[in-house]
């Protein structure tokens, strides 16, 4: 293969910029294979028919525009970032159409194109942080309402590599592909054929969002759950496995009985678990789950963290003075509600999902602080979950014990070891490096968003903004105070949301292809 690109203008650019544009408008042109089901969503309610017709048309004509550049099939390492990091960007502004169009002409706030394209980056990079109030919700259609989720689901296990599995144009350079959109430092090859591999992945995927559905139906049917109709089982079993949150009720499941949030909770925890794990314990090793050192230090965290907060919860010490309609407080002295509530804002914090069963706003200060600690952990490796993973934490401490070994042992040569498995020294630098690099863009960020929330006369707090970055950066969704579970960012400046939307697109990407593209090296080394 050749990487040098020549013809007018090109210099010595050592990337095939054209094989990589070219892919995208393959992705792009069967993004609209999925618009087909709003598409029919629309046609039984009658409404939002033209809206999803129309994108359909877009996404077609975009994608078969792009494919017009030559495509090399053979796909190289800098190709491969180039294209997934476009694909992300291509994807999430088709998906601003059905946005746009079902907002024009009404007082919907999807209707600016900065508004739109903020939803549409959430969904697909499963951030889940929203600009819609509780109008929003009863103004729109259930087709543009199911497209929202859909691009959650979509983009949970990933669009290319879902590309991967069903598309014969990108089998070859898979690999490379795969590895540069898959979140967390790997993806597991548990097949000879990285497209059967990516089948397999979307296959668990697929097979545990039908369970979700069904579980939460069938709480509907008999009667545990009397708003989980169809249409919610649905549009909630989309949301959860890609850890996304997007919610077609304002009030997020706060709206649903205790017995559906306990259904979702098992959810959540799977879809932050690694899919390769999953399928292998389904298939061969049912003991490779607790067996696994990175699950059982994911679930421990979990399992830390909840402790803690239900204490917290249950004392009255974390809580806030949410009481029911009888003026019984509804969290503290029930020990029920405290450990449910404490689990499931925990899971669905760390492993990114953004759900909420009550709204955490209301929760003292000593819990706020602990869920903002629990948005830098993230999901597994090879999970649909997003920040920085509990993996590289757990290298992380790994490394610190070892130094401190050192200190006392000079002479002593010690590898740190993961599953029973030497880590090699360059891939815990590249943890390292992840790692610093996630934190000083964190506070970088909350410098600018803030500066420019004081530009604009926009009054926030320093905790709401780091909430926010963290949010967005770590694809989490909803922060505190004003982005709270039950409100929304729709009141930043214009230039901060496109901002944050820049921050989901490059923490959904793990970062560093983004940076990759920045340097002058990767285009002309």
């Amino acid at each position: 293969m050749t990487l040098t690109s020549t013809g007018p203008g090109y210099g010595d650019l050592r990337v095939d910029w054209r094989a990589s544009v070219s892919l995208v408008g393959t992705v792009v042109k069967y993004l609209s294979v999925p618009l087909v089901l709003p598409l029919l969503v629309a046609l039984y309610y009658g409404d939002g028919i033209t809206t999803f017709g129309v994108t359909i048309v877009v996404s077609v004509v975009l994608g078969v525009a792009l494919e017009q550049f030559d495509a090399d099939p053979d796909m190289g390492a800098r190709e491969a970032f180039l294209m997934v990091s476009l694909t992300w960007l291509a994807v999430a502004i088709v998906g601003t159409f059905p946005y746009l169009i079902a907002g024009y002409g009404t007082e919907s706030t999807l209707a600016n194109p900065v508004n739109a394209l903020f939803e549409s980056m959430s969904g697909f990079t499963t951030t889940g942080a929203t600009v819609m109030g509780s109008i929003g919700f009863e103004r729109h259609s259930h087709a543009l309402l199911l497209w929202r989720q859909l691009t959650q689901w979509l983009g949970g296990m990933g669009i290319v590599v879902l590309a991967v599995a069903i598309l014969p144009e990108l089998s070859v350079g898979g690999a490379q592909l795969m590895d540069a959109e898959a979140p967390g430092p790997g993806i597991e090859k548990l097949t000879p054929h990285i497209a059967e591999t990516a089948r397999v992945l979307w296959l668990a995927y697929f097979g545990f969002t039908l369970l979700e559905i069904g579980l939460l139906y069938g709480a509907h049917v008999s009667g545990f759950a009397p708003n989980m109709g169809v249409y919610n089982a649905v549009a909630h079993g989309l949301t959860t496995l890609p850890t996304g949150g997007f919610s077609p009720e304002a009030r997020s499941i706060e709206a649903f009985s205790a017995v559906v949030q306990w259904i979702v909770i098992p959810f959540m925890v799977v879809a932050g678990t690694n899919f390769a794990l999953i399928w292998r314990a389904l298939r061969e090793e049912p003991l490779s789950l607790p067996a696994d050192s990175e699950f059982r230090f994911y679930t421990g965290v979990m399992a830390a963290f909840t402790a803690v907060i239900a204490g917290l919860l249950f004392a009255g010490v974390g809580a806030g003075l949410e009481s029911s309609p009888s003026g019984v407080p509804t969290v503290p002295g029930n020990a029920e509600r405290a450990l449910r509530h404490a689990t499931f804002q925990v899971v669905s914090i760390v492993t990114t999902t953004g759900y909420a069963s009550m709204d955490f706003n209301t929760w003292g200060q000593s819990t706020k602080a602990l869920l903002l600690f629990a948005m830098f952990l993230g999901g597994s490796a090879g999970s649909t979950g997003g920040s920085i993973k509990v993996i590289r934490w757990l290298v992380i401490i790994k490394s610190l014990r070892r130094e401190l070994f050192t200190i006392v042992h000079p002479e002593a040569v010690t590898p740190v070891t993961l599953g029973g498995r030497a880590l090699d020294e360059r891939a815990i630098r590249g943890i390292y490096a992840f790692t610093l690099l996630y934190v000083v863009l964190f506070f970088l960020s909350v410098v600018l968003v803030f500066l420019d929330t004081v530009r604009v006369g926009y009054s926030v707090s320093v905790l709401e903004v780091m909430s926010a970055v963290a949010a967005t950066l770590g694809n989490v969704g909803p922060g505190f105070g004003a982005v709270g579970p039950m409100n929304s960012y729709i009141d930043f400046a214009p230039t901060s949301k496109v901002y944050l939307i820049l921050l989901m697109w490059a923490g959904r990407l793990e970062i560093l292809p983004v940076f990759v593209l920045l340097t002058r090296a990767y285009w002309r080394s």
